[in-house]
């Protein structure tokens, strides 16, 4: 049996479970550079059966599906995977798997952006390490409003760190209600108040075709050129040129992005160029205890197709 790791780009896949458990016979193949050409990704993975891939670094989408004959189990870190074409394993017998994760880091990580904007961390870091002493002043929190658009789990979460750090908190996403959002101390206000009056605009909803491009230039054109916008959760959820222009024009504060459109960012991306935002390589689930969740999980995926009773279906 031929197994594959897909985008192991901190070759971490191997010291996070015992793969020696793998049954006798079994190969094990990790890749820890991303595939992003086609044609060589199909040429690639064409000889496995098993595929463990991270997230969505490597969309599975049915054209490449049914350029695999040999794919017989697919197993995605996560508990849902929307760079998988499902209907085309079902129509193809193929069997997908997710595994657990550990829920805080990606509000964790929106906090880190939002720190990093308000007071200014990169730049003065880079200034000092030039030779120059306090070029600028940072701003403090109390007192100011944090926007979330969506109020899940993670939304929550960053809630509830805003509230201790004194700010008002307020929320909007398609479903919420003023008492759910009662519950966790937060005011419901509808979207366009929320982005004309929020200090902070911080996004955690899923990506769905109902909320794909749910942030647009109306959005961003109604925040104050005081205000900061962070996107820890996915890059559909924002019209990226409506977003780039407005940091260009310099009509919003700046920006904290974790999530991008292409992954890995491409390197002359004009993101990389402008001044005003802080950018990092999609880390919101990039931790350690996260990764031995995920790969712990995967094996077990593994084990237990092989033994005919597979878990953590998603198929």
């Amino acid at each position: 049996m031929k197994i594959a790791v897909l985008d192991d780009y901190q070759r971490v896949a191997q010291g996070l479970a015992d793969w020696s458990r793998l049954p006798a016979g079994s190969e094990l193949v990790i890749f820890d550079r991303h595939i992003a050409d086609s044609r060589e990704l199909e040429a690639t993975l064409q000889p496995f059966a098993v595929l463990v891939i991270m997230r969505e670094r490597t969309p599975f989408p049915a054209a490449l599906i049914d350029r695999l004959p040999n794919l017989r189990l697919l197993v995605t870190t996560g508990g849902r995977n929307a760079a998988i074409d499902l209907e085309a394993c079902r129509a193809r017998g193929i069997t997908v798997s997710g595994t657990g994760n550990v829920g805080s880091p990606t509000a964790e990580l929106a906090w880190g952006l939002i720190l990093a904007l308000v007071k200014r961390i990169p730049a003065e870091e880079r200034a000092l390490r030039a030779g120059t002493w306090q070029t600028g002043l940072t701003e403090g929190l109390a007192g100011k409003r944090l926007g979330l658009l969506g109020l899940g789990k993670l939304g929550t979460q960053v809630a509830r760190v805003g509230q201790a750090f004194g700010m008002e908190v307020v929320a909007w996403s398609q479903n919420l209600t003023a008492e759910r959002a009662a519950e966790a101390g937060v005011r419901r206000v509808e979207k366009h108040e929320l982005f004309a009056t929020s200090d902070v605009v911080s996004l955690h909803l899923i990506l769905s075709e109902r909320t794909r491009g749910i942030v647009g230039a109306g959005e961003l054109n109604a925040m104050k050129p005081t205000a900061w916008f962070v996107n820890t959760s996915r890059a559909g959820l924002v019209d990226e040129l409506a977003l780039l222009n407005v940091l260009k024009e310099q009509r919003i504060a700046g920006a904290g992005l974790d999530v991008f459109p292409l992954e890995p960012l491409p390197a002359h991306h004009p993101l990389l160029s402008l001044p005003n935002v802080v950018l990092t390589p999609h880390l919101g689930y990039v931790t350690r205890e996260n990764y031995a969740v995920f790969y712990r999980d995967a094996l077990e995926d593994i084990l237990a197709w092989r033994a005919g009773a597979p878990v953590r279906l998603l198929t």
